[in-house]
């Protein structure tokens, strides 16, 4: 790790940041009933680390430099959504073999996830007096 790979990551950690932002905004017309902006963010973000890890791969016919790689899976799917890494690694198990292994792969996240936004909520709200809420605005439902 060098600070130019740490200036790259960061740029493309920043530009994935926008982007999910835009199509959260863009979605909250159709978001009522569920996080369609998420869910859309979660799918593309994972369609774009599968393809572009699998593509750029550096035994490939379309290898690209490390750098690229680490701007555009690390930085700009991390910034735009940590479901990509999530999915990428689950494939991974199950390619493997690993079948168990991924199906609590899954539900650890998800369950675990889940359960430490209600812990956090939960702590702060004993903290805030109460409070009810977690988002203030809807785009905060959505990031």
């Amino acid at each position: 790790m060098n600070f130019t790979t740490c200036l790259i990551v960061m740029a493309g950690g920043a530009l994935g940041t926008l982007a999910r932002y835009v199509i959260s905004v863009l979605a909250l017309p159709i978001s009522r009933d569920l996080p369609w902006g998420t869910i859309v963010i979660n799918i593309t973000g994972s369609l774009v680390i599968g393809f572009f890890g699998t593509l750029t791969l550096a035994h490939g016919r379309y290898p690209v430099s490390e750098n690229l790689r680490l701007f555009v899976m690390i930085g700009f799917c991390g910034g735009y959504t940590t479901f990509s890494s999530f999915s990428l690694q689950t494939l991974d198990l199950l390619r493997g073999g690993a079948f168990l292994r991924a199906g609590v792969n899954i539900a650890a996240s998800v369950v675990l996830c889940v359960g430490a936004v209600a812990v956090g909520h939960l702590v702060a709200a004993q903290m805030n007096a109460g409070a009810e809420r977690v988002a203030q605005i809807a785009i905060e439902e959505e990031g």
